[in-house]
């Protein structure tokens, strides 16, 4: 069975507060995108589960790959056939755009058609939680109010993105996930995303943030750069997309999008409706 796990980008990320189990608590809205990777499941040849990786290089051994990992939740809970899995990876990784997490959740959604395992969404989601926060996200695949440590997820209706065209820009280096909790100061913002995300996109700029600018701004001025040059090329709202490094921008149509991409040569760059 062939699936393509398809990456998401983050409208504001308020970091609310730390938890006495190392985690932090959270705020986000998590928009699924069209930047995708490709996973293949068919019945094992060998005697084994078995996964092969080709595209972008990733620095993990195949054991402790996610995607593996996702086998084995799911394994746990119900015994599965062996199987051979095939991944492509197309998204940029240590990106904020959660194509790890996409290619789990596709594994355990499509370890669920494939056998026909009668799994509910909601029990989908749950497993998800256990492997990664960003998961149970791509069960469902719409756009998402994240709360908590991003499990929590409420549905969010977003019209004001329909026909707008979405510019995201993955510059040449990556940013750890702790690298950009590591100088986070968590806050609690005076108004909520659920709120500001009702205003129109051009109030967006000055009201909608994401923490982890802040907190990777001196190492990496670049963002900032990335931003006001999306901004001055006409983008209507321009963010990092989760901890980074991805910077996207949106746009009011396709070629005002394609002419922003032009100035980011040295950049890997993706252009999709929303």
């Amino acid at each position: 069975m062939l699936t393509f796990p398809n990456a998401k980008i983050n409208i504001g990320l308020n970091i609310t507060g730390r938890r006495t189990d190392g985690y932090h608590d959270l705020s986000t809205i998590m928009v699924p995108v069209g930047w995708k990777d490709v996973l293949e499941i068919v019945p094992a040849k060998g005697s084994k589960t078995t996964l092969t990786v080709s595209g972008n290089a990733i620095d993990c051994p195949s054991d402790k790959n996610i995607v593996m990992k996702a086998y084995r939740a799911l394994n746990e809970k119900i015994p599965l056939p062996q199987v051979d899995i095939y991944l492509r990876k197309v998204i940029p990784a240590q990106a904020g755009l959660g194509g790890g997490s996409a290619d789990a959740s596709f594994t355990l959604t499509t370890l669920n058609s494939l056998f026909a395992l009668g799994l509910t969404d909601r029990e989908l989601a749950e497993i998800a939680a256990t492997i990664g926060a960003d998961c149970p996200l791509f069960v469902y695949n719409r756009p998402m109010l994240a709360t908590g440590t991003g499990t929590i997820l409420t549905p969010i209706e977003l019209k004001c993105l329909q026909g707008r065209y979405l510019l995201i820009i993955k510059p040449p280096f990556s940013v750890s996930t702790a690298e950009a909790y590591a100088n986070v100061t968590p806050r609690h913002p005076a108004v909520g995303l659920q709120e500001l995300i009702r205003k129109p996109i051009e109030s967006w700029k000055d009201s909608i943030v994401n923490d982890f600018e802040l907190s990777l701004r001196d190492r990496f001025p670049q963002i900032d750069r990335i931003k006001s040059a999306l901004y001055g090329k006409g983008s209507l709202y321009a963010s990092l997309s989760g901890s980074g490094s991805a910077i996207y921008g949106i746009f009011d149509n396709d070629k005002m999008a394609e002419k922003a991409a032009e100035q980011f040569s040295d950049c890997d760059t993706f252009i999709t409706s929303l």
